[in-house]
Order: C-alpha cells, then structure tokens, then sequence
C-alpha cells in the first residue's frame, strides 16, 4: 500500500468513526444519562436520510433541507417522549426494549406507506461535488472532508453544552442524582425531555449527511443500531468521549481490516474475516475494562 492510497484509507476511516460518533452520542446519552434501552435509535436515522432525500427534492436543496428535517425530527421526538418513552423510565429494561422494539416496526411500515421500499440517491451539493486530486490517478472527494467537518463541529458543541452551560450542568446532576435534582424545583422530566430530543436529532443529522454517500434503502437503521450498541459498549455508557474515542477505533478496525492483507499458517485472515474485527475489538477492551473506557465501574 502506498502513501496515498494509505492516507485515502486513513481519511476513510475518520469519516466513518466520526459519522458513527454522531448516530452512537445520541444512544450513549440515552442509555447512560436516562436508563433507557433505545433498539428504535437505528430508526431515527433512517428516518433523517429518508427525509434529506424527499425535503431536497421538494425544497430544492440539501442546505435546507437538513435544518429543516432536523427541527421536524425534533418534533416528533418530542411528542414521542411525551405520549410514549416517558412511561418507560422507572419501567424494567424488558419493557425499554420491547416497546422500542415495536416502534422500529411501527417506523418501517410508515417508511413504506410514505416513502415506499426503493433505494433512493441524494444529490450531493454543487460546492462539495468535487475532489482534492492526491495523484495523477487519485482524489479524495470534498463532500467526505465535509462530513468529518461537521461530526467534528458536532462534537465541540456537544463537549461546551454538556460541560460548560447550566443545561449540561442539570443533565450531568440528573444522572448522578435524578430525585435531588427535582428536590431542587428543576422539571427534570422536561429535561429529559430536551435529551431524548436531542439525541434523536443527532441520528438524524448523521442519516441527512451520510444519505448522498451511503443512499437511502429500506432497514438502513438497523445495519447502523448493531455497531452503535458496539460504541457504547467499547466507550462506556453515558460516556461521550468514549464514544468519540471508540467509533474512532472502530473506523480504523472496520476499515482496514477490509483492505489490509493478513496471512497466517496459509490462512488468510484479513480481509476474509474483516467483518469480524470490529467485535475483536471489543472482546478485547471489554476483557481489559468491562465497563468500556471510560464507563463507571460497578
């Protein structure tokens, strides 16, 4: 492998972690902030790439198109709080999954009704359609650098909110301690509210930005929910620069274990097993940290 074709895998690999970063931060924040077993995060992404897809045709452009999914995502995530998950939060796991479980029913039956089961392109925007040539014979595509831009953008904001605002401060206090906090007279039920909202709304931004790249296909979520749950495990529930640090990791492993050669005792293992390193991964950091990176120890 030569320099460039390394450093186009390298760029490959950032993209990837950093997109699965912004659907996983979403999980991470739900399963470790609000105890809640999402299985229909998955959905909320293939909902937003869905949406990039038809908003782009009808307003005529992805640039408005994507604040205006994220805002009627949030929407809907708002009255599905209200009406459904907020059931859910003293309610044992089994519940969590089995109730989440049918709404990722409920969702691809409305994606058929409303969308229909054919695969979807998404055009990508003039300014991002070029590439970056490396070579005489090879690029590196602009609207990909712009992905890891926004991910990365993306996870600033979250770190600022999270740490260095009042509202980071409450749902950081609501974690350690959800009954002191409304002892204190802060609606902690609207707060989770805002959370669940907000991690929804990630998912979705992730399925918007990804659909021109990756197209837009019926049961897309659930090939994404998989790894997710793989982030969260690796990075540590409710942990968010564990699941910045674990995509990262897990783009790297995914990726060049698909392009790398590996041969032992005449057995080829990669990339024939590459679909198995991502889980490699985690069996090893779960033997050296049960808890994930930077999870709580029990």
């Amino acid at each position: 492998m030569d320099f460039y074709t390394f450093l186009i895998q390298l760029l490959n690999s950032v993209q990837y972690g950093l997109l699965l970063f912004l659907v996983a931060s979403g999980l991470t924040l739900l399963l470790g902030i609000m105890g809640i077993i999402n299985v229909a995060h998955g959905s909320f992404y293939m909902i937003g790439a869905y949406l990039a897809w038809s908003l782009a045709e009808q307003l005529g452009s992805l640039w408005i198109a994507i604040p205006a999914g994220v805002l009627l995502t949030v929407a809907i995530a708002m009255v599905l709080e209200w009406l459904v998950i907020r059931k859910l939060y003293r309610r044992d796991h089994l519940y969590q999954v089995l109730l989440t479980y049918g709404l990722i029913l409920v969702f691809e039956d409305m994606r058929s009704v409303i969308w229909g089961d054919d695969v979807h392109g998404v055009n990508i925007p003039g300014i991002l359609a070029g590439s970056l040539p490396l070579t005489d014979n090879l690029s590196y595509p602009v609207y990909r650098l712009f992905i890891s831009g926004v991910c990365l953008a993306v996870a600033l904001a979250m770190y600022w909110i999270i740490q260095r605002t009042r509202l980071g401060m409450v749902v950081r206090a609501g974690y350690s301690n959800r009954e002191m906090v409304q002892s204190l007279g802060i609606n902690i039920e609207f707060i989770y509210r805002v959370v669940f909202a907000f991690g929804v709304a990630l998912a979705a931004l992730a399925g918007m930005i990804a659909a021109p790249v990756s197209s837009v296909f019926p049961g897309m979520g659930s090939q994404v929910l998989i790894i997710c749950f793989v982030v969260v495990v690796i990075g540590g529930m409710g942990s968010v620069k564990g699941a910045l640090l674990a995509s990262l990791l897990i783009g790297f492993a995914d990726t060049f274990g698909k392009v790398l050669h590996l041969e032992i005792g005449g057995i080829r293992l990669l990339p024939e097993l590459s679909s198995m390193t991502v889980y490699l991964l985690m069996a090893i950091v779960l033997l050296w940290r049960p808890e994930g990176f930077f999870g709580k120890r029990v």
